[in-house]
Order: C-alpha cells, then structure tokens, then sequence
C-alpha cells in the first residue's frame, strides 16, 4: 500500500527516511523521497514530530539542512496563510503576468499533453493521489506559464486529486510558479523533464531551450479549455452520542492527532462540514483516506454538519479545537498546533526570509 493509515506504520515511514539520500536525490522521480506529506496535511503527525526522529538518530542540523528546510516549507506556506487569510486565494504579491483565460487546457485534464512523464503523472495522481513535487512544478508551469491560464482554477483542480491536500502549501506552489508569488515564473523544458524522470523524448512543445518560452504563443495542444465541477461526496450522518459531563475535542481534515491529550476522556468528534467543503472541494478518495486515519483516534465520532448546528449540541466551554485558518470561525477552547519553530511566527515574504529566521533556532528542535 502507497500509503498506509495506521499510526504505526506511519511512524516506521519516519523512521526509515535516510535524509542525506534524500538531499542528493529528492527531484528526481525514483528519488529518496519521503511520501510523509500526506500524513503532514491532515495533521496527524507534525513537521515538528518528523524533524525530531529523525535528528535523533544522530545527525546535526547542518548535515540535513535541505531535509529539514523541505519541512520548514510546509510551516512557511501555513503561516502565510494564517496571517493573510483569504488572500491566497488572489494573487498575493503582484497580478500574474500574460495568463489568458481562467480555466485551464483540456489535454492537461485529460492527460494527453504527448509529454510522457507528464501525462503519466497526472494519470496516476488521479489513480493513487499522489504527484512528485517537482511534477507538479512541471505541470503548474505547462499549465499557467505556457498554456496561460490563470493559476487559481488548475489549482483547485490538482488539490482535488491529492491525498496531501492543503491549499496553502498547493495554492502559493502554483502561484509561485506563475509568477504572482515569486519574481519570476518557473520553466522546464523537456530536457530538465527528462532528466528528472529517466526519460528521452524529443520533439515535444517543450523541447527548446530555456529563451524560447520568454515569448511563447500557445501550443495547440494547449489551446482547447475545460470547464470542471467539483464536488465532495461526504458520508452520511449517523447519530452522535455525546456525553454532557466531559469536554468535546474536535478534530477535521487539517488535524487527526490521534496523540493529542490522549489521557483525557473526552468526546472526540469528526467535523465534516459540507461549506467547507463546497469551498475546497476533494475527491472520495481523499474523503476516504482521511476516515481511515481517523480510526487512530479512540471512539471518533463523525458529525457531517456545519460547526454552528453543533453549537445546539454542546456548549462552547466544552469544545476544544486546533488553531488553523479553516476553523476560525469555532468558537471554544483553542489549542497551538506543534511547528518545527515555535519561536518564528508571522508573515515572511518569501521562503528565504523565513528559513533565515528559522535557522537561529536549529539546535532547539
């Protein structure tokens, strides 16, 4: 299995990391990567939780400084988030230059681009939920950079496939890659393409060198635009039984700490609300993957409705709940999420500025 959903297997995912492989071989396909992001994103386990593994198998910071960065990425991209809000969902820094439309190329949909690598990428993103970050950049780029189209709705389209889901780290990846979130957009030709999959085709729409695509007009393979709807399947609601004399933890699809005071009886509920996820729509399988982390977690509950019709079920005083852009709008007993830098919070313009700040506090994870 791609990707396992019990806890301790889990762990022995962390375990098994060899960082220094990692470093050397992470952008390429068959590279040493680590596959731990989807467990990131729904929270059950932390950024913090994975460095210290594996720092405590001996090494230093500085020997696995491009493993704990890749990290630090995930932190950098929720702490934008935090502090911006809604705003990631426009361009952040400055307007997309030269996109055309506000859908996305059909043959990237479909999978049929004639670019190996990638149309076999989306294909099994689409089968198993999973894609290569730098595939994703290749895509990203085939879509806003030379396909043209505005990043927000390709965008929505990958998050919908990836188990990993999280629109902040995949909403500022794409902007970053078209050029709303970075000084410049992000290229690959069909050489970087083939030397990060193993591949050796030629001829495509990208086979040129790297001054070429400065003023590219559309291929027309990349001409024909789709329209897409969206939508989540959740389960349905079965009766809640809630104890009126303990507190109510909650938990939904950014946090499954199956660890998070453990030793305390409480009920544990499952919120799924359907605005959520009319806004950030998932596919089934994403829904189904994070069910079944969720049986990490003792007497879970499932409550398929809005966060104020369970207001009429339980008081405020005795819900507990994660910080997280998405659950703002809860009201109760706040708890702080575990970042690999507790001391570094706030907005960073970009990545280079954070990890700077990030890096004085190494030693302290």
């Amino acid at each position: 299995m791609l990707f396992p959903t019990n806890y301790q297997e889990i762990i022995c995912k962390i375990n098994a990391i060899d960082p220094l492989k990692y470093g050397h071989t992470r952008n390429y396909l068959n590279g040493a990567v680590t596959k731990l992001s989807p467990y990131i994103s729904r929270g059950i386990i932390s950024t913090k939780q994975v460095a210290q593994i594996v720092l405590s198998k001996g090494y230093q910071p500085y020997q696995i400084e491009t493993f704990l960065k890749e990290l630090a990425w995930r932190d950098y991209f929720q702490q934008v988030w935090i502090n911006r809000g809604n705003d990631i969902d426009v361009d952040i820094k400055q307007p997309q230059p030269n996109y055309s439309n506000h859908q996305m190329p059909q043959n990237i949909f479909n999978a049929s681009t004639g670019i190996k690598a990638i149309d076999k990428a989306i294909s099994e993103l689409k089968d198993t939920g999973y894609m290569h970050n730098h595939m994703r950049m290749y895509v990203a780029s085939i879509a806003c950079n030379i396909g043209k189209s505005h990043w927000y709705m390709p965008a929505k389209w990958m998050y919908y496939y990836l188990l990993d889901a999280d629109w902040a780290s995949n909403a500022l990846s794409w902007q970053w890659v078209a050029g709303s979130f970075s000084h410049k957009k992000y290229f690959a030709n069909q050489e970087n393409i083939n030397k990060y999959s193993a591949g050796d085709q030629r001829g495509t729409f990208l086979d040129f060198p790297y001054e070429h695509f400065e003023n590219i007009d559309t291929p027309s393979v990349l001409k024909s635009l789709c329209h897409f709807d969206l939508k989540t399947t959740l389960p349905e609601q079965k009766e809640l039984l809630l104890d009126p004399y303990i507190p109510t933890y909650l938990y939904n699809f950014y946090n499954l700490d199956c660890g998070w005071d453990a030793n305390i009886t409480a009920n544990r509920i499952l919120l799924l609300e359907p605005g959520f996820y009319t806004k950030y729509p998932v596919c089934n399988e994403t829904i189904y993957f994070m069910l079944d982390l969720a049986k990490n977690i003792p007497n879970i509950q499932i409550y398929v409705g809005e966060f104020s019709d369970l207001l009429h079920k339980t008081a405020p005083s005795q819900i507990h709940y994660k910080e997280h852009p998405t659950s703002n709008h809860y009201s109760g007993i706040q708890h702080k999420r575990s970042w690999m830098f507790e001391e570094v919070q706030g907005y960073f313009p970009s990545f280079f500025a954070y990890w700077k700040k990030c890096a004085q506090y190494l030693k302290s994870i």
